[in-house]
């Protein structure tokens, strides 16, 4: 059994219907009801969403009432007419893309076909649920709890992770045997995509903003982990452990300690330039299995200065402590 939880949204469409009925009552609004039922439809998980929601939902009721008039006035009030205006309705707030606005709609006319005479009162009467099941909806919608600090706490996570990583490929470099499991790997995928659909999610609640730092850091730390799973298998399966590897390993303890939100990828080019030279100062292989160890390893530093590149172009995040 899912544990028992209440959320933001939740709560909001349960605040949200409880007012749209209690002003629609206030009022004295035929249908004074169905007001909850307009904002229940419009409460969406975002700021965008619930403006476009409350965009798609009033067209479609305006365009709905205007079919209705014409059908049920000049062809009666009949349920097979509510079916041909139906046939011909629903392609047409397709067409115009306002689809999602079908229930709202459908509420609407079917009061008016439940009226059975179509009067300004009517008209008033519905264009006033509208108006208090739809502006309910978006005004509670307005509120969006701030994700930074979640944002932050999958940050240090995946962080954490990376850091590991880099420790046990050190450790394996060093003595050639290991008995890490590579769970981080998996891991730090999973949190990676959660981590983008909510600093994603933060964009959609703000209706000027169209990007978000966070979300470019975890996509720069998910380009990262792509090549940290193209690499791997090559450091990890040496037939024989060479000096070249515990150059590797120190850079790799060294990069482990400075896992953050920073730009110092500069720095660790540098390190890793250094380990370049280091390389052309070591002795030949003697045999095939020493060619193929250093061949790995000189792999494995061409694709950690990719990795170095891809952070070297992200500028930071500003992190409030």
């Amino acid at each position: 059994m899912k544990r028992f939880s209440i959320g933001y949204r939740t709560l909001k469409t349960a605040v949200g219907t409880t007012i749209a009925i209690a002003l629609a009552n206030y009022f004295g609004l035929d249908y004074y009801v169905s007001a909850g039922i307009l904002t229940i439809l419009c409460i969406q998980q975002t700021r965008k969403k619930s403006l476009h929601a409350v965009y798609t939902r009033a067209v479609a009721s305006l365009v709905g009432m205007l079919f209705a008039f014409i059908f049920f006035e000049l062809l009666g009030y009949h349920p097979i007419v509510l079916g041909l205006m139906l046939i011909v309705f629903i392609p047409t707030i397709v067409s115009l893309k306002v689809s999602a606005g079908f229930v709202s709609s459908a509420v609407i006319i079917l009061h008016l076909f439940d009226a059975q005479h179509f009067t300004l009162a009517l008209l008033q009467n519905e264009l006033s649920l509208m108006a208090i099941g739809y502006g309910t909806g978006l005004i509670v919608n307005m509120y969006m709890g701030d994700i930074t600090s979640t944002l932050e706490k999958y940050r240090i996570k995946i962080e954490r992770l990376y850091t590991e990583i880099f420790t046990e490929v050190a450790v394996y470099l060093r003595t050639g045997d290991s008995l890490w499991d590579g769970h981080q790997l998996i891991e730090a995928e999973q949190l990676l995509n959660e981590a983008k659909s909510l600093a994603f999610k933060d964009v959609e609640n703000h209706l000027t903003r169209h990007s978000n730092s966070y979300y470019h850091y975890f996509d720069m730390r998910e380009e990262q982990l792509e090549i940290i799973d193209r690499i791997l298998p090559k450091v990890t399966t040496l037939p024989v452990v060479v000096q070249e590897a515990t150059l590797v390993a120190n850079f790799l303890d060294e990069l482990a300690k400075h896992v953050h939100s920073g730009n110092t990828a500069s720095l660790f080019r540098e390190h890793l330039e250094a380990v370049r030279k280091d390389f052309a100062l070591m002795p030949m292989p003697k045999n095939h299995e020493q060619f193929v160890a250093q061949a790995s390893l000189y792999q494995f530093i061409e694709e950690m200065d990719k990795y170095l590149v891809i952070k070297q172009g992200f500028k930071g995040l500003d992190i409030k402590k």
